[in-house]
């Protein structure tokens, strides 16, 4: 690593410890954040004075140029010193646009700023003010992105972060400005000797070159000190777990019969990857040494062939399988998957979740205890204590970053009749990937595979994002699709119509387009709330072809696999995460005819940048790896090292993909270390606490 910024990383030299009755100050502390404003932070996973101070920009805008009004061209990105002359709101036809156009002026001439959605502005823009202002003519008007009240410039370089409708960046950056004045409280966890020779600055000034950088550079070597940091940290952290407790897997025979004939029943021949993985599976099952892999491929790559592969290895060997899904949608999508297949290789399968009655429970429950049932498909609810199976030879948990820790052990080291000390084979996958290096750091005791390439004969999926004023053209794309014998789903944020909400929802939409754009047509509604057998027949229906358009909410998110359905409408596309948008853009592209995605979003005026981050994304590319590296960039990739799965990642700074050298030099660190002192242990146990500790750490 470079020496930082003109700092001599020799100066201070002393590891301090942190003052966490300071820093784990609520940011209702702050001056003027009221209950609204801390509950807005709150949804971005910051709760703390420490939470703010280690917020890091998603990204940096570059300097503007320093212009005169009279000086403007069309289209150029620039900045003003201008007095504020007057100013006003007004609503424009767009649905919920409000316009703030202030009069401004400088000694060569004047124009109007425009701000949208900014009403609140206006009580602050009186005549004589102030104001530097960042942004762009766009006819005839300059329209503001960035501004300061004053005659101090806008800095060159502009932290921008993580946002959301309830709370702008520029109020985000106001807020960490507070945070810095507990700068000092941070401490220097890294030991002396390892700071002089790495050549790293003192935490507290990476983090204020993070927040108030003097170039791209700076700002770049400011994170990367502080990613080594959590590297470092974590490998420590990783290093002190306990071991597990030795216990032995069923050995399981050469590929048989029952496979052979399973691989015959498939309508297409397997990819060389997915070939490679079988081969990895099939070594991993010829030891007493339990399988534990992690099996990582994009959206429609073939996981799930390659998971019942493994299910029915350990079945001809007289073991039985279990399959686990994180919501019954999946769960029942996979059963339908591999009941038919399981009927005609003469196999026991049943389904196991919480919504089935009582008496076809404990049937199925019987069954598994028995035998008579070799294989079982479910949700949460096959790891309740009264789910026994008579001997579990392989466990595959699908999705399992849904899952937590416990829940996923839970089924390994699930109870079998037979009384055997034996636990199964286990079999983890995933459509949410991260890079091999990370993953082999993080889940140390997993082997990594990947599917890294779709089945012969797939397209690539043709996404396109437009606004609401161009939905009647999406529909009319749709419509042709329909014409030529295709199918179409339609995705909606909502399940009906709430005032509270302007989002589209599933069951209005769909009686609107009965009624309007696809009168005539067949059209389905289904959402997690309907029963479950009802949802199976929708399904059933429109797998069968029976259903033109099937309306839906995310509940088709994962497991849904109609060849037929060739393009999809993704209403209010902006309120989903990107990786759901990937999951959901997956449910087509799954034949041989080309598919379109279109995502609708609200007027891109009325946008957060996250979101047309998001959407610009899922433009751009259509690689899983990629787009999971973007949204761990947005909204961080959830906690990889405890219970908790979602909210603010354990990795705040650690780009996964162009940080394998940082992370390969934590662990060589890490191993001279041997264990943390005492000021590093403090933020390894930080790390490694309690789900609500680390929630705030």
């Amino acid at each position: 690593m470079q020496a930082f910024g003109g700092i001599d990383p020799a100066s201070d030299l002393r590891a301090r410890p942190v003052d966490d009755a300071r820093l784990d100050q609520p940011v209702s502390s702050l001056k003027g954040v009221g209950d609204k404003t801390a509950s807005a932070l709150a949804r971005l996973g910051v709760v703390s004075i420490r939470d703010l101070l280690l917020y890091r920009p998603r990204r940096y805008e570059p300097p503007a140029p320093r212009r005169d009004v009279g000086e403007l061209l069309a289209g150029e990105e620039a900045s003003l010193d201008v007095v504020v002359v007057n100013a006003s709101v007004r609503r424009t036809r767009r649905r919920n646009l409000t316009l703030l156009e202030a009069l401004v002026r400088d000694e060569t001439g004047s124009i109007v700023a425009t701000w949208f959605n900014q009403a609140w502005l206006a009580d602050k823009l009186i005549p004589g003010v102030r104001l530097q202002i960042r942004g762009a003519l766009e006819r005839g008007d300059f329209v503001v992105r960035t501004y300061e009240f004053g005659s101090d410039p806008i800095a060159d370089i502009t932290p921008l972060y993580p946002a959301s409708e309830a709370l702008a960046t520029k109020r985000i950056r106001e807020l960490v400005r507070m945070a810095l004045g507990h700068i000092d409280d941070l401490g220097e966890p890294l030991p002396a000797s390892l700071r002089a020779a790495r050549r790293l600055p003192h935490k507290a000034d990476a983090v204020v070159a993070l927040h108030r950088p003097r170039a791209a550079t700076e700002a770049e070597l400011a994170r990367q000190r502080l990613a080594f940091e959590e590297l470092l940290v974590m490998q420590l952290g990783l290093a002190a777990q306990p071991g597990e407790e030795k216990r032995c897997a069923p050995v399981l025979r050469d590929p048989g019969e029952l496979v052979t004939r399973y691989r015959h029943l498939l309508p297409f021949e397997l990819t060389p990857a997915q070939e490679a993985v079988i081969a990895e599976i099939d070594g991993d099952l010829r030891t007493d040494d339990p399988m534990k892999r992690l099996l990582q491929g994009d959206v429609g790559s073939g996981k799930t062939v390659v998971a019942l592969y493994a299910l029915l290895r350990g079945i001809e060997a007289g073991q039985q399988g279990a399959l686990m899904a994180p919501t019954e949608t999946l769960a029942e999508q996979h059963f339908l998957t591999v009941e038919g297949i399981c009927a005609e290789l003469g196999i026991g399968c049943v389904l196991l979740t919480s919504s089935l009655p009582a008496a076809a429970a404990r049937e199925a429950r019987a069954l598994l205890e028995t035998g008579e049932a070799a294989l079982a498909v479910g949700t949460h609810a096959l790891i309740q204590d009264q789910v026994v199976f008579r001997a579990l030879g392989v466990a595959v948990v699908d999705e399992q970053h849904r899952f937590g820790v416990e829940q996923r052990h839970a089924l390994a080291a699930h109870r079998s009749s037979d009384a055997r000390d034996l636990v199964p084979h286990q079999l983890y996958m995933t459509a949410t990937p991260i890079p091999r290096t990370l993953a082999l750091t993080v889940w140390g005791d997993l082997a990594v595979s990947e599917i890294n390439q779709l089945p012969a004969g797939r397209k690539p999926i043709v996404t396109r994002w437009i606004t609401h004023g161009r939905a009647s053209e999406a529909y009319r794309r749709l419509r042709s699709h329909l014409e030529e014998g295709r199918q179409a789903y339609v995705v909606c944020p909502l399940v009906s119509a709430s005032d509270a909400s302007e989002a589209r929802a599933a069951e209005d939409e769909a009686e609107r387009l009965r009624q309007a754009e696809l009168t005539g047509l067949r059209v389905g509604c289904i959402h997690g709330q309907l029963p479950t057998r009802e949802r199976r027949e929708l399904m059933q229906s429109f797998a069968a072809g029976d259903l033109d358009v099937l309306v839906a909410t995310t509940v088709i998110e994962v497991g849904v696999d109609v060849p037929n359905a060739t393009i999809m409408i993704v209403q209010e596309a902006d309120r989903f995460g990107l990786a759901q948008l990937h999951q959901l853009r997956g449910r087509v592209g799954r034949g041989e005819h080309q598919s379109y995605c279109l995502l609708v979003s609200r007027w891109k005026e009325e946008l957060t940048d996250n979101a047309t981050e998001r959407l610009e994304a899922m433009v751009e590319t259509s690689d899983g790896f990629e787009l999971a590296e973007v949204d761990l960039e947005l909204r961080g990739q959830g906690q990889l090292l405890g219970t908790r799965q979602k909210g603010l990642s354990d990795l705040r700074f650690t780009r996964p993909r162009s940080d394998q050298g940082l992370l390969r030099a934590a662990r060589d660190v890490a191993i001279a270390m041997g264990e943390a002192d005492e000021i590093l242990d403090v933020e390894v146990s930080r790390m490694f606490g309690d789900a609500d500790h680390r929630g705030r750490a």
